[in-house]
């Protein structure tokens, strides 16, 4: 989304644009949509949330019931979605984890449709198909997010772990990531859980066309799922509300750093967004955001010989 600049100015009924979030739905928790609706409402804009798949729980809590749509429902609800009377209020599209292979046929149908009538649209791809302990959804949903969704994002959003798999290889510095994420085709990639350059700490990447920047926060142990759907509803609504890739970055790497912390002095086993909204919109920590990779080393190096 280098390219594309955004308008965050009120529409005429005073409202600002809608962001549709397509994503899971638990009952109980504060991962996919409930992390990233919440999110983008606390920071002003409303959501069309849909649900891609329901759970009681996040599954690392432990088994439980999966309800899927039937594909061809969920096609024809992201089509009245996309040509509906509602359509024309969508500023931005955010779709996280997929409860079924066929769903990113429908996504992609949808977005091409906004997208026709709304040029400046923003897709953001947040491919949730896996950590360090490797894929947790099927094959077949990793391959329709990788085929489908990525090439035509203006974001995306994978963990480290998650680049891998979509580059093909092991990707062992960041390096390796900005060259994986230059590849990857979206002209905005924000890698987290990049690689820290200090102990104890770790980072948020952001490739764009030229430049690269690490956001580094301390790392906390044990921390709650969600934050990489926090990390991308943050980003995504940073940048429709008119700030900068940095300032996103910066703002978004914080947040999410503060409700860890909060999270973790509470001792709860989720993300407590409800107690740190505040958070959300105004961070407390001072993230440092700063060039990385080899062209920042050149542009170090030919200053220093100047």
């Amino acid at each position: 989304m280098s390219g594309k600049a955004h308008n965050p100015d009120l529409r005429s009924n005073g409202q600002p644009g809608s962001v549709a979030v397509i994503s899971s739905h638990v009952a109980r928790g504060a991962v996919g949509n409930r992390a990233a609706v919440f999110a983008i409402e606390t920071l002003g804009h409303p959501v069309i949330a849909v649900p891609t798949i329901l759970l009681p729980w996040h599954p690392g809590h432990g088994p439980a019931t999966r309800i899927v749509h039937d594909n061809d429902r969920f096609a024809g609800f992201m089509a009245d979605l996309a040509h509906g009377p509602f359509a024309v209020e969508i500023d931005a599209v955010l779709s996280g984890y997929l409860g079924d292979a066929g769903q990113a046929g429908a996504i992609a149908t949808s977005v091409a449709a906004l997208r026709s009538a709304r040029p400046d649209l923003v897709y953001a791809c947040d491919p949730v198909i896996g950590d360090e302990s490797g894929l947790y959804v099927p094959d077949e949903i990793a391959r329709a997010i990788a085929d489908t969704l990525v090439p035509m994002a203006d974001l995306a959003t994978p963990n480290r772990f998650e680049l891998a798999w979509l580059a093909g290889r092991e990707l062992i510095d960041n390096d390796a990531l900005i060259d994986a994420a230059r590849a990857l085709g979206p002209p905005a990639v924000l890698v987290t859980s990049a690689f820290a350059t200090r102990p104890g700490m770790t980072g948020n990447l952001l490739v764009l066309a030229d430049t690269e920047h690490l956001a580094e926060h301390a790392a906390i142990d044990r921390a709650p799922n969600g934050t990489g759907d926090l990390t991308a509803a943050l980003f995504l609504a940073h940048l429709i509300n008119g700030r900068g890739h940095l300032d996103a970055l910066r703002r978004a790497t914080a947040s999410v750093h503060d409700v860890l912390a909060s999270t973790r002095a509470r001792g709860a086993d989720e993300l407590t967004l409800a107690a740190d909204a505040a958070l959300l919109s105004e961070p407390l920590s001072d993230i440092d955001v700063r060039p990385v990779g080899r062209r920042s080393e050149d542009i170090t190096m030919g200053a220093r010989t100047r």
